[in-house]
């Protein structure tokens, strides 16, 4: 197995080439690496010539839909992170422990990271304790907002409110009326998350996208088809 790295709009994503005992090709995108698997028996100038063009695929589909394949931000010590409209300076210690931690105070994300971790594990951890800690912080704002919201254009019966890092939606809302939001859009406008938390608000009234929720949604916010327009164009770079 060799490795390469796949560079898309300035990411670069992680590749795994193997030459192996099979009859056919295959690529393949998971949640961390694209996979290339070439049949050994084939001419070496037949297998690069597979190769080069599952690549070609891959960077298609990638180009298209950037979260196809989950990539973390590299964040370093005192970093300087825009997140909720607000500043904040990042903190990173490493330390001989099994478990890592984080904590905020004023405007100060400190994070304490298991030096035990391998580099592309410490990594996974700084982007999801900067994610858990935000959220925590984010909330209460959140929560406001929504019913606020709520109030204002649906008045509907609300569950649990909540934000998580999810990579494949920007929000959900279930049966039980819980709505959920993700922790990428602390990066995004204020006008793109409060887009986001009326779609999901309109899901209270109708779980689908039928011509119905679409005229709840534009009721809320006539300008919501500017916000998808941003999502679609921008929210590749909204990941923690």
């Amino acid at each position: 197995m060799r490795r390469e790295k796949l560079e898309i709009k300035g990411a670069e994503y992680p590749l795994e080439i193997y030459i192996e005992a099979r009859t056919n090709s295959r690529v393949a995108i998971g949640k961390r690496v694209i996979s290339l698997r070439v049949p050994q028996a084939l001419p070496r100038e037949e297998q690069e010539k597979i190769i080069k063009g599952m690549k070609e695929w891959a960077i298609k589909k990638l180009e298209e839909k950037p979260l196809l394949l989950e990539q973390n931000k590299y964040y370093k010590e005192g970093d300087i992170l825009t997140i909720g409209g607000e500043q904040y300076t990042l903190s990173i210690v490493f330390e001989d422990k099994k478990g890592s931690s984080a904590s905020i105070k004023d405007n100060c994300i400190k994070l304490s990271i298991s030096a035990s971790l391998s580099p592309e594990g410490q990594k996974s951890h700084i982007s999801s304790l900067l994610s858990r800690v935000m959220a925590g912080k984010k909330l209460p704002y959140l929560r406001e907002k929504i019913k606020l919201l709520n109030e204002r254009h649906f008045k509907q019966t609300l569950g649990r409110i909540s934000l998580k890092n999810t990579h494949s939606r920007w929000g959900s809302c279930s049966s039980k009326n819980n709505i959920n939001i993700s922790t990428r859009l602390l990066f995004a406008p204020e006008d793109v998350l409060e887009y986001v938390c009326i779609h999901e608000l309109a899901h209270l009234i109708e779980h689908n996208h039928s011509d119905r929720f679409w005229a709840l949604v534009e009721k809320a916010m006539p300008d919501y088809q500017d916000k998808e327009k941003w999502l679609k164009k921008h929210g590749h770079s909204y990941r923690w």
